[in-house]
């Protein structure tokens, strides 16, 4: 079984709250749990072989904010029956494309050729 998820936390309502501080103390909450994670932009996906990993994963990480209000979005994706890791997902997807998932801009760095 695995569980993949997409967690966001951060500082709500708090204008003397360094919010790129406070997002780092999230991430780095994360190393405290047996989960594999990548972060991008907007979101750190997650991956574990339990929920209660993850659970305590979301936890872990919004506690670590230190502020008066945190928001914390979590979406899970349970697969019960097989093992499926997440560069698999973007695999299949990928497959289909017949390239990667990512614009011409994306994939070239952002840089114009």
């Amino acid at each position: 079984m695995t569980v993949t998820a997409m967690l966001s936390v951060a500082p709500l309502d708090s204008p003397d709250v360094d919010f790129d501080a406070e997002i780092a103390k999230a991430i780095d909450a994360l190393d405290d749990y047996d989960v594999r994670y990548e972060t991008h932009p907007m979101e750190t996906t997650i991956e574990a072989d339990s929920l209660d990993e993850v659970f305590a994963a979301a936890q872990g990480a919004t506690e670590a904010v230190d502020a008066s209000r945190v928001s914390t979005k979590l979406k899970i994706d349970h697969f019960r029956e097989e093992d499926l890791a997440v560069e698999e997902k973007v695999d299949r997807v990928e497959n289909h494309l017949g390239r990667t998932a990512a614009s011409d801009d994306a994939r070239n760095g952002g840089n114009e050729q």
